[in-house]
Parts: structure tokens; C-alpha cells; sequence
């Protein structure tokens, strides 16, 4: 087996319809930690979850603009993890309704970059 890279992943429960502005929030947070260099982040589309409010929230296919959860996903060190939060968390902490951030411990196995396509 390889090395083993140790480093952080930045885990954000939101809603998919939380803004930033008129942006949607999980838009804007991949677009700043490409701004800041982060390795890698993914925003993933729940299909059905609740959270502090025990509110159930799903994906119905006939409802376009339906409100289901968001988890956004950033990887890096923990350096680059911690300075791209202290960056966000005042949008955050001004969001109208909740969320949830959570940072764990990740091994990194394999990072295989790939070609940049124009």
C-alpha cells in the first residue's frame, strides 16, 4: 500500500434552497474554495433527511423546486480546511435557518489528478 496522506474533510448540512444572495448556498461555497486553492469539494443532493426541526424533507419528482437536503463535501489539509471555514462561517452563522458543520479525520489513498480539459 501507498502512503497514507492525512488531512480533513469539511462537511455542510444545508438546504437546498439556502442562498447567498440570489446564488443558491451550496453553489457558492464550491465556487469560494475553488477561489481558495481547496483540493476538491462536491455538493451532494439528498433525496430525503430532516434536521433540528424534525421536519421531514424529500424529493418528489413532479416538484422541481423542492426543498431537500444539500451536504456539501471539502477536502484538504487541515491548514487549508481550517482557514477556508474561518472564511465561511460568518455566512453561515447569518444563514436564516439552520445548519450543521461537522470536520473529520480523512486518509487520503488515492488522489490521481486527471487532464484539464479546455
Amino acid at each position: 500500500m501507498k502512503a497514507v496522506t492525512k488531512s480533513s474533510m469539511l462537511r455542510i448540512y444545508i438546504s437546498s434552497t439556502d442562498k447567498d444572495g440570489h446564488q443558491p448556498l451550496f453553489e457558492s461555497i464550491v465556487f469560494k474554495a475553488r477561489e481558495a486553492g481547496i483540493s476538491g469539494a462536491t455538493a451532494i443532493r439528498g433525496a430525503l433527511g430532516f434536521g433540528a426541526s424534525s421536519v421531514i424533507h424529500s424529493y418528489k419528482f413532479w416538484e422541481v423546486a423542492e426543498k431537500v437536503p444539500m451536504v456539501v463535501e471539502i477536502i484538504d489539509s487541515d491548514d487549508k480546511i481550517d482557514a477556508f471555514y474561518e472564511n465561511i462561517s460568518p455566512m453561515l452563522e447569518d444563514m436564516r435557518y439552520g445548519c450543521l458543520v461537522i470536520r473529520e479525520r480523512v486518509d487520503i489513498l488515492l488522489n490521481k489528478k486527471g487532464k484539464k480539459i479546455n
